[in-house]
């Protein structure tokens, strides 16, 4: 029975060693991934995610009193704000304003305006008093100055040192009724203009108290139109709320979208910014809703970058108009955008994996009749999510490597004359 064993054990493994010797050798390439250059209609399309805006709104800002140069109030907290999404008629109540805020207002203005109204009967008080006196001392200088001029005039048989005496007198007290006059009429002026400027406190005071009234009956905000509240955001991009503050010169409180016209904002890298222009073809898709998709276009493509939060990353704005409407859109919803970038009815494409490339050449491995391998140069066209196209250096159905064999630094590039080309038209185009 052993010897049975040991028999079949023996027959098996001699069966293994012939085959291990007959069976051909298989050929390295047989580990290596391998695809065909295609030939067909090419597509060129980038992804983007994005964000679902109006095209137009009505914003509802801060009543227009609050701007008011009488009124110190440059910003203002929001006590209670309706629910977003609410649909709301025209003259509807949206938010209520922080009326403490303006009571203390009030407060002060009222003070203000009953300090300016006293000191202006103060004013009106002294100067009457003033005007008076002078008065008085103008009457007293008249008579003074015809008492002077009856004794001048008695002094006619006098001495000549006596009738000299009395001439000076005269004219001294003619003098003296000069200046008062002079004084008087100054005195006038300077009153009348002190109780004028009194008169102006208190008519600013009085203002700055109206419009302070005024403010105090819209701190109730109403809807200026009818349509869906959606809140605006603050200087630190959050959504109003209960307890934002509003300042006068970012005065927007929430809006209500046009929903007929809508757009996505999207940012699109610096690697795919230059594939973008506006007039181009877009599709987007709703991710609250899968089942819908619309026709879209590029309408704006910004020419300043800006660096991605917590992100070494540049990203350009790019605004998509959304054609037709629908009742379920709403803003702030997320998109899924492809931009058609490219349509070539015919062109050469390969997977994006099968192009190789160093410092300043792209190429593939190309599979020969023989079976082997050679680094083929190539010049790459526009490209999509998977694919590239080959402008120069490839042929349908040609058997490509799409990953790099272990001789690869072994191989010679071929096609140097494609890189020359490519880069005498690069010369061509910096020269122009």
């Amino acid at each position: 029975m052993n010897n049975r064993i040991y028999l079949i054990l023996s027959i098996a493994i001699l069966a293994i060693i012939a085959l291990f010797f007959l069976l051909p050798n298989s050929d390295d390439s047989d580990i290596y991934l391998t695809t065909k250059i295609k030939k067909g209609e090419f597509i060129a399309e980038v992804y983007a995610t994005g964000q679902l805006q109006t095209e137009n709104s009505e914003l509802i800002v801060l009543p227009k009193e609050i701007s008011s140069r009488n009124i110190d109030l440059y910003e203002i907290k929001v006590t209670h704000i309706i629910e977003e999404g609410t649909v709301v008629d025209s003259g509807s109540y949206v938010a209520t304003l922080d009326h403490a805020a303006v009571e203390e207002l009030k407060t002060k203005a009222d003070d203000e305006l009953e300090t300016a109204l006293n000191a202006y009967e103060d004013a009106k008080i002294d100067t009457n008093l003033n005007l008076s006196t002078l008065r008085d001392e103008l009457l007293n200088a008249a008579v003074d100055l015809e008492e002077k001029k009856l004794i001048l005039e008695q002094s006619v048989y006098e001495s000549p040192a006596v009738k000299r005496q009395s001439k000076l007198d005269v004219e001294r007290t003619l003098r003296d009724l000069e200046q008062k006059k002079r004084n008087y009429t100054l005195k006038q002026k300077q009153d009348e203009y002190k109780v004028y400027r009194a008169y102006e406190k208190v008519k600013n005071r009085q203002n700055k108290v109206n419009d302070i009234n005024k403010l105090f009956k819209v701190l109730d905000v109403k809807a200026p139109k009818p349509g869906l509240v959606i809140y605006s955001f603050d200087r630190f991009g959050k959504k109003i709320k209960a307890g934002s503050t509003i300042s006068r010169w970012r005065p927007k409180i929430a809006e209500l979208p046009d929903l007929s016209s809508m757009i996505s904002k999207t940012f699109i890298n610096e690697i795919d910014i230059s594939k973008i222009k506006t007039g181009q073809k877009v599709k987007v898709g709703i991710d609250a809703f899968p089942e819908k998709s619309f026709d879209g276009e590029v309408i704006a493509v910004a020419n300043i970058g800006q660096v991605i939060p917590n992100g070494d990353a540049k990203v350009f704005e790019v605004t998509i108009k959304v054609d037709g409407t629908d009742k379920d859109l709403r803003p702030a919803m997320t998109t899924s955008n492809v931009i058609n970038t490219a349509n070539l009815k015919e062109a050469l494409y390969i997977p994006i994996e099968a192009v190789f490339t160093n410092d300043s050449l792209s190429y593939v491995y190309v599979k020969d009749d023989a079976g082997k391998y050679r680094k083929q140069i190539i010049q790459p066209g526009i490209s999509n999510e998977n694919h590239i196209q080959i402008v120069k250096g490839g042929t349908e159905g040609a058997i490509l490597l799409m990953n790099e064999p272990a001789e690869s630094e072994k191989l010679a590039f071929e096609g140097i004359d494609i890189y020359k080309q490519m880069l005498m038209a690069s010369d061509s185009l910096k020269n122009n």
